[in-house]
């Protein structure tokens, strides 16, 4: 066996390979164990690692799998954002603030249990989950396995250096604004924000005030398709998303740009330009009808919309912690900010929403898929925003990810594809957004961008 190969071989190819016999569950949990007491001390992806829970689950799915019995994940480790309740584990949220041990899990992980999964640890994120960076005043600074004086993102940044660093072979983040597909294109990984009540938030429901989903991040589209078949609340396409995923997608009209949602606030990095024109020719290539055209973005309505939801959730979010005297000071000046923001305005902002996904998703009218950069540029470096005060930490971030939080507000899905990188060695990636519940056709043209541009034998930095 081949320590490398199967570590990074993805939590569904890992899954064939336990009903197979080539490895057994604890002999995969200890191969992970291993290498985060090797290499999670620079990176620090986790929070808290499960080693003796892990052990015990492995023990019992390695009995499971002795007895006959198949599941897709049974016995595959799986890595959990500290916002996602683990029961017998507090969810700390990267803050000192936090309450009590859980009771039980998350909806989304007890049906990833359901499905065999053993949870190997929880993952770091910044303070709240606000920012997009992965550093906190209680829980230290995460650090970008491509170079580790690079942020990996956020708010998932922990998810996504466990799984970019070969230290598990996925994991769950959410995404409120990019909070999965920003660390996702950090870490060259795939990461996809399904549509809105898709994945089950409980008891989280209604995060950031609809702004919030959880989803996967996954070295391979199959991995992203199969959380998505084993979590989903909704309907399944035909046959479920692994097998839309496997399926050549049909000849579709592809709308490209990298105009920013956020108008002269963002300015497009070169590599990240380049990633977006080089996608065009590829799914000319492939037969796909592509022509330049951005969606309707509305700048000032979204980013309003967008914006007053993100600080009341903050608000709504910092008012269940039992301990907000540890609070750091730009989360605490975030959330009086939201806490202008009554019920009733903003009842009104919510209510605007069904017009913006109109006039964002007229493009549909005449595309089947929009393509855009994942982010405007590479990842700042480590402590960029040390110190800094909430406003200012706001302005210096947002322009970085502006593709982003706009499809949060209208609800639909979005996913990353890694591209390519940059002239400093670091990952780019494109965004392909789909139609409301659309997620099947995102995964099939992934898929087929996954086999006419690879990426998962990339390794970073430290793996």
């Amino acid at each position: 066996m081949d320590v490398t190969t199967t570590v990074f071989a993805g939590a569904a190819k890992q899954g064939r390979m336990l009903a197979a016999g080539e490895i057994t569950a604890p002999e995969l949990v200890e191969l992970y164990l291993d290498r985060i007491a090797r290499l999670d001390g620079e990176l620090n992806a986790y929070r808290v690692v499960r080693s003796a829970g892990a052990r015990r689950e492995a023990a019992e799915a390695q009995r499971r799998i002795d007895a006959g019995e198949r599941l897709p994940l049974l016995g595959v480790p799986i890595a959990i954002k500290d916002d996602v309740d683990v029961a017998g584990e507090v969810t700390a949220w990267g803050t000192a603030a936090h309450g009590p041990v859980k009771a039980r899990d998350a909806l989304v992980v007890e049906r990833l249990r359901d499905a065999g999964a053993i949870v190997i640890g929880k993952t770091n994120v910044p303070e709240m989950t606000i920012w997009p960076f992965t550093e906190s005043a209680t829980f230290g600074v995460t650090r970008n396995p491509w170079d580790p004086s690079r942020s990996p993102g956020g708010s998932s940044g922990g998810t996504a250096v466990a799984v970019a660093a070969g230290l598990a072979p996925f994991g769950v983040g959410s995404d409120g604004g990019g909070s999965i597909r920003t660390p996702a294109t950090w870490c060259g990984l795939y990461g996809i924000k399904p549509q809105r009540d898709r994945v089950p938030l409980a008891p989280h429901d209604d995060g950031w005030q609809g702004l919030i989903v959880n989803g996967p991040i996954t070295r391979t589209v199959e991995d992203a398709a199969l959380f998505l078949d084993v979590t989903t609340t909704t309907p399944l396409p035909n046959g479920g998303f692994v097998a839309a995923a496997a399926r050549a997608p049909v000849r579709l009209r592809i709308a490209f740009s990298t105009k920013s949602p956020l108008g002269p606030v963002a300015s497009v990095g070169n590599a990240q330009q380049s990633a977006v024109t080089e996608a065009a020719t590829m799914l000319r290539s492939l037969g796909h009808d592509v022509v330049e055209r951005a969606p309707d973005y509305a700048p000032l309505s979204a980013g309003w919309n967008v914006m007053a939801r993100y600080l009341r959730g903050i608000s709504d979010d910092v008012a269940t912690m039992p301990h907000p005297e540890h609070l750091e000071a730009r989360t605490r000046s975030m959330a009086r900010a939201g806490r202008r923001l009554s019920d009733a305005r903003i009842a009104k902002v919510r209510a605007r929403e069904p017009a913006l996904a109109a006039r964002v998703n007229a493009i549909f009218d005449d595309a089947d898929v929009v393509l855009t950069p994942g982010t405007a540029t590479g990842p700042p470096r480590v402590g960029a925003f040390a110190k800094r005060g909430a406003f200012v930490t706001v302005n210096a971030t947002m322009g970085r990810s502006p593709f982003q939080a706009i499809f949060n507000a209208t609800g639909q899905p979005a996913a990353v594809v890694p591209w390519g990188l940059d002239r400093t060695g670091l990952p780019t990636s494109i965004q392909l957004v789909g139609r409301p519940f659309d997620e099947a056709t995102l995964l099939a043209l992934s898929a087929q961008i996954e086999t006419a541009k690879p990426w998962a034998a990339r390794r970073p930095v430290i793996s």
